[in-house]
């Protein structure tokens, strides 16, 4: 009964920001991190949404969390 309760779980997708929607991350035999999403898309959604404790203090700190990361695009 409890192989049920592992197969569902595994089945089932976690829930994203909408940001990230269509992000799925999977770890092959190797070790390899394989996901659908490019890693500058996701460096981009943790750049503005999640607080870095290491660049608190920094004085550019808006310019990293705003308009400076549309300017290489």
């Amino acid at each position: 009964m409890s192989k049920r309760k592992e197969n569902k779980l595994r089945d089932e997708k976690p829930r994203v920001n909408k940001a990230l929607e269509g992000l799925e991350i999977r770890i092959d035999s190797f070790g390899e991190i394989h996901n659908s999403l490019s890693i500058d898309k996701i460096n981009e959604f943790l750049n503005k949404n999640v607080d870095d404790k290491k660049l608190r203090d920094r004085d550019d700190i808006d310019e990293i969390k705003g308009d400076g990361l549309e300017k290489g695009e």
